[in-house]
């Protein structure tokens, strides 16, 4: 991988930064409310405790951190939606934690996950639109303010090293307070990648990420991922109009976790809203072409338009093409990677999902 790095460091702190290291996740969580009539695959639902502080030990449950599974973190668009933060998701598998992306809110929805803050040390960004990437400061700062220590690794296309140290010279006086005054603070470290589809794989613990070329409109540079674990491949399609880099990518994955709109509402919007969209982003029923072609064992749905549709309008279009189980994703929703991966415990967040 040629991939251009930057070591953001309060002054003070002249040590480099380690190479990645496996972090603990620490997460816990527990059965929700059964799911009225979902979809085929239902997801097990992390534990959320209001108050409650994160959990400390090693993950509740004795089979969650013997197999890899993704955590919904957020699964919302630009548009403000209180039942759903920011696209961000966390991959776990036993003592290591990846990120893919950072939206609003992903440091307090990874806390409602269960996953400790100090295990938030690796992230992945598939663009720099700003829903994707608002909550970086949040995950830069947080966790330091509350005990992480080691560094941060920020993985990204080209500009990510400039956006990470815009933020950290953002709040220059906070970092100085807070390591000179009585917080006694280790300093903050922040390590920038630039990755660019093509070269060598990034490994984090047990998984192996490469990023592939997304077709997100004007984007230079967008990115899905293609991430494997021993149990599976997963794949994160990111903001992206309908390519075969995905099915390429996915080529028989265990998850595809991907973004879609409605089909039949897209059709009664404004030329305009049909332009941008068309280019952007991907219907219902070409993410179920998508999956078919690239032989996904199951789709799960994020960063859903729906424009007044039902989200089991938007499931019915993707299986119009696509035999497999498909899963409207919701925030803190669980699925386990592997081909029999049926829930270990069901159930959905007791909020209705968004019908805009």
């Amino acid at each position: 991988m040629r991939a251009l790095c930057l070591l953001v460091v309060l002054a003070g702190c002249s040590e480099p930064a380690s190479d990645p290291v496996e972090v603990a996740p620490r997460a816990g969580e527990a059965p929700s409310d059964p799911d009225p009539g979902g979809p085929e695959l239902e997801p097990r639902t992390a534990a959320r405790t209001r108050g409650a502080p994160p959990a400390t030990g090693p993950e509740a449950g004795p089979s969650a951190a013997r197999s890899p599974r993704v955590v919904l973190l957020g699964t919302g668009t630009p548009i403000p939606d209180p039942d759903r933060s920011g696209p961000a998701l966390a991959l776990t598998h036993g003592d290591t934690v990846v990120l893919v992306d950072a939206g609003p809110g992903v440091v307090r929805r990874a806390i409602g996950a269960g996953l400790a803050p100090e295990a938030l040390r690796h992230v992945f960004l598939t663009h720099l639109h700003s829903d994707h990437t608002v909550g970086l400061p949040d995950l830069m700062f947080t966790p330091w303010v509350v005990g992480r220590v080691e560094p941060l690794h920020v993985y990204g296309p080209p500009g990510t090293a400039a956006m990470v140290e815009h933020l950290r010279a953002a709040w220059v006086h906070d970092q100085r307070v807070r390591t000179a005054g009585l917080e006694g603070s280790a300093p903050l470290t922040v390590v920038a990648h630039e990755v660019r589809p093509g070269e060598a794989a990034t490994v984090v613990g047990p998984f192996r990420i490469e990023p592939f070329a997304a077709a997100h409109g004007s984007w230079e540079h967008a990115y899905g991922y293609r991430i494997d674990t021993d149990a599976g491949i997963v794949v994160v399609s990111g903001d992206t109009g309908p390519t075969d880099a995905v099915a390429s990518a996915c080529d028989g994955c265990a998850l595809l976790i991907h973004e879609a709109y409605a089909t039949a509402r897209f059709e009664t919007l404004p030329a305009a809203m049909r332009r941008y969209h068309g280019a952007f982003h991907t219907s219902a029923r070409e993410v179920g072409r998508v999956a078919t072609r690239g032989r996904a064992q199951q789709v799960v749905l994020t960063h859903h338009l729906l424009w007044g549709a039902t989200p089991a309008d938007v499931v019915a279009e993707v299986r119009e093409s696509f035999g497999g189980p498909v899963a409207f994703g919701e925030d803190l929703a669980v699925y386990p990677v592997g081909p029999a991966a049926s829930p270990q415990a069901q159930g959905e967040r007791g909020s209705q999902p968004s019908t805009r």
